[in-house]
């Protein structure tokens, strides 16, 4: 007999009064018993036995129900053990789960790793073969201008060989004029030229930096997806589902967060009321939901809509 369950019971309860009547009428029907086989009196009348044996029915009848209490908790233990071994399994996949996730992100940093240091490897070899190209570029500029000032000189001394200075120094001029007017039409192209590609740099700029906005952007809803993600998850694990009156359906919540992820204001938009009320309820058991430290993403998630569907 288990010791807290008799625990419960003390001895002015209906039960050990009518235990304790039925083992006096016991004591006393053996005394009688006794005292026939000795004695010539008359038997006792059947009806004192008879009222007697009431409260050994009575016993009888609440052994059953002591037993049928004995059999009632063995069974809740029986299904809270089997309870504990549930949420004991499911915690170890869920760990599980996790170290998997951590190994497949160490292995995807390591090859974004190995990534940047061969594009890093291969810039430093792009910059060595330019320093080299404009080495040799400018030993050829060198050798090109040494050789423009050696004919300048040869051309120098021809014309200093005319006999005619007058006539040098209007070939001289001439050619000035015309140098001067190649310049000047160098210069044009090269304004041009220069406008063309400041312009052609504006644009590329303006398109870089509106790709990156874009990037930007989509990395913003990126984040607000995966919090939204985040929110239904704890919502789900603190609803209270029953399948009977909850199987596929679902509850589509509009939820206003304070940058601390506490909850301002929830309120139904669509679905099933059952859903809805245990989704409310479970958002209010979560008090504070997961939300972004960065500014512009909780700007997105502020007010956020959530579709609930119940898990069984």
């Amino acid at each position: 007999m288990n010791p807290q369950f008799i625990s419960r019971f003390n001895m002015k309860s209906p039960f050990i009064k009518a235990l304790w009547i039925s083992v006096a009428l016991h004591l006393v029907l053996l005394v009688g018993l006794f005292a026939g086989y000795s004695s010539p009196l008359p038997k006792p009348k059947p009806t004192p036995a008879k009222q007697a044996g009431e409260p050994i029915k009575a016993v009888m009848v609440d052994k059953a129900k002591y037993e049928q209490a004995i059999n009632k908790i063995k069974r809740q233990k029986s299904q809270q053990a089997d309870a504990e071994k549930k949420r004991i399994k499911a915690a170890e996949k869920r760990a599980n789960d996790a170290k998997k996730r951590r190994v497949r992100e160490a292995a995807r940093i390591k090859k974004l790793e190995n990534q940047r240091k061969k594009k890093a490897q291969e810039k430093i070899i792009a910059d060595n073969a330019a320093k080299s190209a404009k080495a040799k570029a400018a030993k050829a500029e060198k050798v090109r201008k040494q050789k423009q000032q050696e004919k300048q000189a040869a051309e120098k001394a021809a014309a200093t060989a005319r006999s005619k200075r007058l006539k040098e120094e209007a070939a001289e001029k001439k050619a000035e004029q015309v140098r001067l007017e190649k310049e000047r039409k160098r210069l044009d192209i090269a304004a041009k030229e220069q406008a063309m590609q400041d312009a052609l740099l504006a644009e590329q700029m303006a398109n870089e930096m509106a790709s990156r906005n874009q990037a930007r952007h989509q990395q913003v809803m990126t984040e607000v997806e995966r919090y939204a993600a985040l929110i239904k998850q704890s919502i789900t694990q603190r609803m209270l589902s029953d399948r009977s009156t909850m199987a596929g359906k679902s509850c589509k919540l509009n939820i206003t967060l304070a940058p601390s992820g506490f909850v301002i204001d929830v309120n139904v938009a669509q679905g099933d009321k059952v859903v809805c009320d245990a989704a409310k309820i479970a958002v209010g058991k979560a008090g504070n939901l997961p939300v972004s430290k960065d500014p512009e993403v909780f700007k997105e998630m502020r007010k956020l809509a959530v579709t609930v569907i119940p898990e069984f």
